[in-house]
């Protein structure tokens, strides 16, 4: 492992899997079953059912680990393998600019979804934030194999494609404070949301 990588696996990841936990945990229904895209090894969706022990997490990924921290199962990238509104909730946590079309794999969200679509992904907005962004993705994935298209957006981008899907944004926070200082200062600004999405009236 690079020295950034394992930097970041002792610095950062511990702490953004501990934020992002609390954030998530906030938006999601009380008895939900929640499907977790791109689950890693599902550090993720244990944290938040230790936070939320009425909810039930199941992980898809493209790139099985050897060990993970949740039940999950492999798919692959495009198609979610489950029948129409199967889970309450589908979380997407920094999946989407994984994809070659992000807007395909939000329809698939919103097809699986009875309730609610969780978003966390990234801003393209500001000074650097191309290079910053792709410095992170990097540094967090490559060892892992995760294709790395670099496909950001900036918000209005974001909120036309959710709009284009039927969907609106019921929560959005764009202040998340997922690393310490004095880190926060470059990797953190305005390059990172969170949102709860539901189907358009």
């Amino acid at each position: 492992m690079s020295l950034a990588g394992h930097v970041h696996g002792s610095y950062v990841f511990g702490r953004r899997i501990r934020v992002l936990a609390r954030h998530l945990a906030e938006l999601i229904p009380a008895n939900a079953t929640v499907l977790d895209v791109g689950c890693g090894d599902g550090s993720l969706g244990r944290a938040i059912a230790d936070q939320r022990p009425d909810v039930q997490m199941e992980g898809l990924e493209v790139l099985l680990r050897p060990r993970t921290h949740i039940p999950v199962s492999r798919y692959d990238g495009n198609v979610l393998p489950f029948p129409t509104q199967h889970f309450d909730v589908v979380a997407l946590v920094d999946v989407l600019h994984h994809t070659p079309d992000p807007a395909y794999l939000l329809g698939e969200a919103k097809r699986v979804a009875r309730k609610a679509i969780l978003i966390k992904d990234h801003l393209l907005e500001g000074f650097l934030a191309g290079p910053t962004l792709r410095l992170m993705d990097r540094v967090g994935n490559r060892r892992h194999g995760v294709a790395l298209p670099y496909n950001y957006w900036p918000k209005e981008t974001w909120i036309n494609a959710l709009a284009s899907a039927g969907l609106v944004a019921t929560t959005w926070r764009d202040q998340l404070d997922l690393y310490p200082w004095p880190a926060s200062l470059v990797f953190e600004r305005s390059l990172h949301f969170i949102a709860r999405l539901e189907p358009r009236a």
